[in-house]
């Protein structure tokens, strides 16, 4: 009866941990939020930021909306490459992987 208990108190607590573990791995796969703005570097690295009003205004100046899907990835050497995208195959590859 007591083992059962503690694997009952053993179950409820591995379903608590299990989201903040996804939620952890899965960190840089997210959406990104209203107004934020992403960097990514040719060394693979990645910052966000929220602007102001005054810089997101002067950014969207600069800015082109995305036509399509886009991909990106890193070499074993972390270095950052853009995949051109522009072929119907490619596209297909692109949008099954971002569903």
């Amino acid at each position: 009866m007591r083992s059962i208990k503690l694997a009952f108190v053993a179950g409820l607590v591995a379903l608590a941990v299990s989201p903040a573990l996804a939620e952890d791995a899965m960190g840089t796969m997210t959406m990104m939020k209203a107004g934020q703005v992403t960097a990514i570097m040719p060394d693979g690295h990645m910052g966000t930021m929220t602007p102001d009003a005054k810089m997101s205004s002067e950014m969207m100046k600069m800015a082109k909306p995305i036509k399509h899907c886009m991909m990106m990835m890193t070499d074993a050497k972390g270095k950052a490459y853009m995949i051109d995208t522009s072929t119907k195959k490619a596209q297909a590859e692109c949008e099954k992987m971002a569903m």
